[in-house]
């Protein structure tokens, strides 16, 4: 009888430490490079772990009503050991809403061909409703949109800022970069921001995250596109919602690269040179020819005023020379920390808004006008501009 209650005491603690244990879901899911066609999700798990994304569509069915599709979070043909996770969706349905559950599961040991798996973390979808997103759709007759910047890891003003844009009622939310001041390590993305994201939106509406010049810095810096964009080569892309195609540019750093403050570690004018030469292909795509607005989004405003310093005035040098071309109705950027605003000049041809560190810049369709405009965080609105269609 002893050694039965000893062993089941022994059975107790063992089960105990299990679940003290058993692998979670620390930091996400959250949705990045929502597009027409595909979708990536995001999470953070705490410990090593294959994941996969199951994916329903949103038809009013029990998510248990039959096996969903699963996508797993692979690299060249093998499912990834890591706390990391980020898995692409693809073959999906342009303005579409999805369903969708996460999953990680614990990887204990792999020895040879013996893998040893422990227990499974994931998004509840018996006693909560799945999580949600809808893809991006080019047809949409008219769409809206906000977008923040310079926040440098003010999270607490998110979400005051955003609630006073309606941003529930947005298509899209954009991040136009400095976020957070350096990036040293993992945990600066999540504390500074990127929970705070999680916790209001970013589960259910993608964040589309244009970096500024401080996610430059810092040792953990070279790991921001396992975060940001992570299924994608680089961190400048295109998208169309509605009648409105962006382009979303990575304008790099301010200072020269041999500057004492990189400490010889970049290299942003070769990279603002291959990102040139991708811009000019972005005028052969069909949504690009065919979108009624052009907007470009920026960190750094691009200028050569007297005072400018270099990585604004090389961004001027290779990139309005090719947009100048493309009929752009307006582009829009942070990094001043005030708001400025731009005409239409002999170095751009469109118009620039400039929006501060304590502003949302919120724009609207409405046939053949684009309204944008900038509210500071008490209310007020303090720039407010109407374009007329041009196409």
């Amino acid at each position: 009888m002893k050694l039965t209650k000893t062993i089941f005491a022994l059975a107790w603690m063992a089960a105990s430490a299990t679940s003290v244990l058993a692998i979670k879901i620390v930091h996400g899911p959250y949705l990045q490079n929502v597009y027409e066609n595909e979708a990536t999700i995001v999470w953070i798990s705490d410990k090593p772990s294959v994941g996969w994304v199951e994916l329903a569509p949103d038809d009013g069915t029990t998510f248990y009503a039959t096996r969903r599709a699963q996508f797993f979070d692979t690299e060249i043909g093998v499912k990834r050991t890591s706390n990391l996770h980020a898995v692409r969706l693809t073959g999906l349905k342009a303005g579409t809403n999805y369903r969708y559950r996460i999953y990680s599961k614990e990887v204990l040991s792999h020895k040879g061909f013996r893998v040893m798996y422990g227990d499974v973390a994931a998004t509840d979808v018996y006693r909560k409703q799945p999580l949600k997103f809808r893809t991006l759709d080019s047809k949409k007759s008219e769409t809206n949109f906000v977008m923040i910047n310079d926040i440098h890891a003010r999270k607490d003003i998110i979400a005051p800022m955003l609630n006073a844009a309606d941003y529930k009622n947005r298509d899209l939310i954009f991040l136009n970069g400095d976020m957070i001041s350096i990036v040293n390590e993992e945990k600066d993305f999540f504390d500074g921001f990127l929970d705070e994201c999680i916790n209001l939106f970013a589960k259910e509406q993608c964040m589309y995250y244009v970096r500024g010049n401080h996610e430059t810095r810092g040792e953990f810096a070279t790991e921001f596109n396992k975060y940001v964009c992570p299924r994608q080569s680089h961190l400048y892309f295109t998208m169309r919602q509605g009648p409105v195609y962006f382009i979303n540019l990575d304008t790099g750093e301010d200072k020269p690269d041999d500057d004492i403050e990189y400490s010889g570690i970049t290299d942003y004018d070769n990279y603002r040179s291959e990102q040139a030469e991708w811009l000019k292909t972005v005028k052969d795509d069909p949504l690009f020819q065919s979108a009624k607005y052009r907007i470009v989004i920026a960190h750094m405003p691009m200028s050569h005023e007297p005072g400018e310093w270099h990585g604004p005035r090389d961004c001027a040098d290779k990139f309005f020379p090719i947009l100048n071309t493309m009929g752009i109705d307006v582009m829009l950027c942070g990094h001043l920390h005030r708001d400025k605003y731009y005409e239409p000049s002999g170095e751009a041809n469109f118009p620039i808004i400039v929006n501060s560190n304590n502003g949302t810049l919120e724009g609207e369709t409405h046939g053949n006008e684009l309204t944008l405009q900038v509210r500071h965080t008490d209310g007020k609105v303090v720039t407010k501009k109407v374009y007329t269609a041009k196409r």
